[in-house]
């Protein structure tokens, strides 16, 4: 963690000029309203930052902080859609915790481009699966919003446990994940699934933000303006996702999906 720390606080921009500020506050937003809805703000916001001068490392810490935030104002937007059992959400919030830190100190530990030869098929994958999650699902009830058999809960928390992992040490896609998981669940209400993806992206991304601020890896002028953008533009896009018809909001998913996909296979290979 020591050398991270250094390494992340060593050739900080001097300033943030207005341009910059502006230019990332529209980045937050953007990002923020993007991960309201689907998930992948980070290809927002992580570019945007490396734009304006913050190192790889740092801007990674930033970005997700920023998007954390975001994460909230969406999750206050979504709060109605939110009805899920104390039985299956408190095995998913462990879950979530647990494997947002243990991501948080991998990222400590290994290079994060060692993932990215993985990365395109894991966003493939999930975008396969959020489409055709109905039809794996069969027609059966949710897990998440019915009684769900023990064996099949604990199941739903392995695999929770595995997105969160991802969700902390790097977490580019982890929204496109976690709507997948629920779709092959049984979830057919977008917005519901929207909702709990919101406050369990919330609890991953909280691990991961106490590591990186302990860590010194945040570039705090930069990360302050994005934060403001990204809390508008969390609760602006859920507001508005929520008026849309579920069917143009699953198409929207997919199209995102596909595009984070074919980005990440021109990226690594």
């Amino acid at each position: 963690m020591r050398r991270w720390r250094r390494s992340a606080v060593s050739d900080t921009p001097d300033s943030l000029t207005l341009a910059f500020a502006i230019f990332l506050f529209f980045a937050g937003a953007l990002g923020g309203a993007l991960n309201s809805v689907a998930g992948g703000g980070s290809f927002i916001a992580f570019p945007a930052l490396l734009f304006t001068g913050v190192p790889p490392i740092p801007a990674n810490a930033t970005n997700t902080i920023a998007l954390w935030t975001a994460a909230a104002a969406s999750g206050g937007a979504y709060r109605k859609r939110l009805d899920v059992p104390r039985r299956v959400m408190m095995p998913l919030f462990a879950a979530s915790l647990i494997g947002g830190l243990a991501g948080a100190f991998l990222l400590l530990k290994t290079p994060a481009h060692t993932f990215m030869r993985v990365l395109p098929w894991l966003t493939l994958g999930a975008t396969l699966l959020f489409a055709f999650g109905r039809k794996l699902a069969g027609g059966r009830k949710s897990v998440i919003e019915h009684e769900a058999s023990t064996a099949a809960l604990a199941g739903t928390t392995l695999f929770q446990l595995c997105v969160a992992v991802y969700g902390g040490y790097f977490g580019g896609g982890m929204g496109i994940v976690m709507l997948a998981m629920l779709a092959t669940l049984g979830m057919t209400d977008i917005h519901a699934m929207n909702a709990l993806k919101s406050v369990l992206g919330f609890v991953i991304n909280g691990v991961a933000v106490v590591t990186f601020i302990v860590a010194g890896a945040v570039y705090w002028k930069h990360g302050i303006v994005m934060i403001i953008g990204g809390i508008v533009g969390g609760y602006v896009g859920a507001h508005y996702a929520l008026k849309m018809p579920q069917k143009w909001i699953r198409m929207f998913v997919v199209l995102v999906g596909a595009s984070m996909t074919v980005y990440f296979f021109w990226k690594s290979y």
